[in-house]
């Protein structure tokens, strides 16, 4: 499938700010399911654009405006061809809980079983598995328990924007019951790292499906998770729509939580309030052209306001991912 997306984000203050220093991570990675065709970054005010790789592997792309502006547009375009996954077996023996336990799996993945972040073993998550009678995820075997976690999940969670923040902790999904795909992804990694099973978060995009129902919101970046099984590498679940990721799951970045990717983040220096709106759009296309046409420009979705301190340094807001 060959996917054109266009990810844009503007920044407006109130009055002029004195300088702007932003992060991005949203070029798609080459991956396995996926081959980057081209990534282009335009960016007003004008500005150098530097980039390097993260220690997960991301590209980041990083620039700085110094002088006085009101406004800042930041447009990410690609395109990207993904490729259908294998089957994957419904199954596995209960031999991978133990090839998981092993000291090669556990030091390898290290910073993908540990609790980081947003990822926490709360009270509340853990009455949220003893509600849910998910303690015996580890009598079935790794591949089943967590294709049973991921519908779990789906049923138990109403999607519904705008309940969470970006910076909201998981017990504000789990005590509410609604969320969206980041609040998802978050609870399914943490459970999976207390069941043994190394677990990364994944940013990224959907090209959504009405015939398959999918509840991801439209012209919205998406996350879900990564599971790591010995015998099969790094499989992804969307508990967000019930689905094994797959062909219409665009990865641009992996960490151990979402503030390890978020799409763009940064700061600025001025006493200002400022504005964030951001509009995502992913389409099938034919042709893998490089020119991207103005017809069809994402719808921008506002975001909060931040007043900045005075004389001080205010940082910019984030998106959720949904």
């Amino acid at each position: 499938m060959l996917l054109e997306v266009r990810h844009i984000t503007e920044y407006r203050y109130d009055r002029a700010v004195r300088e702007s220093v932003i992060e991005l991570r949203m070029q798609p990675r080459r991956t396995s399911g996926q081959t980057l065709v081209s990534f282009e970054l335009d960016v007003e005010p004008h500005a150098q654009i530097l980039s390097y790789a993260d220690s997960w592997g991301n590209a980041v792309h990083h620039f700085d405006v110094p002088h006085l502006h009101d406004q800042l547009d930041i447009a990410a375009r690609s395109i990207v061809e993904t490729h259908e996954r294998a089957d994957l077996p419904a199954a596995l023996t209960m031999d991978e809980w133990t090839a998981l336990a092993s000291d090669v799996v556990r030091g390898e993945s290290w910073d993908f079983l540990a609790m980081h972040g947003f990822v926490e073993e709360t009270p509340a998550l853990i009455a949220f598995i003893e509600a849910q009678g998910l303690l015996y995820l580890r009598e079935r075997d790794p591949m089943s328990a967590l294709r049973d976690l991921n519908r779990r999940l789906y049923e138990a969670f109403d999607y519904e924007a705008g309940v969470t923040e970006p910076d909201s902790p998981i017990d504000h999904a789990l005590t509410e019951g609604r969320g969206v795909c980041q609040d998802f992804a978050h609870i399914m990694v943490a459970i999976c790292r207390r069941l043994g099973v190394p677990a990364r978060y994944v940013s990224g995009y959907l090209f959504t499906d009405q015939a398959s129902h999918d509840r991801s919101t439209p012209g919205a970046t998406h996350a879900w998770m990564e599971a790591y099984f010995p015998t099969l590498g790094w499989i992804g679940f969307d508990p967000t729509n019930d689905l094994v990721a797959g062909e219409r799951h665009l990865a641009v970045a992996f960490g151990r939580d979402y503030s390890d990717v978020p799409p763009s983040q940064g700061v600025f220096k001025g006493e200002a309030e400022s504005h964030l709106s951001v509009g995502v759009s992913v389409r099938e296309t034919a042709n893998p052209r490089t020119d991207f046409p103005r017809a069809g420009e994402p719808t921008l979705i506002a975001a909060r306001r931040r007043t900045g301190a005075p004389s001080l340094i205010a940082q910019h807001q984030q998106q959720q991912q949904q």
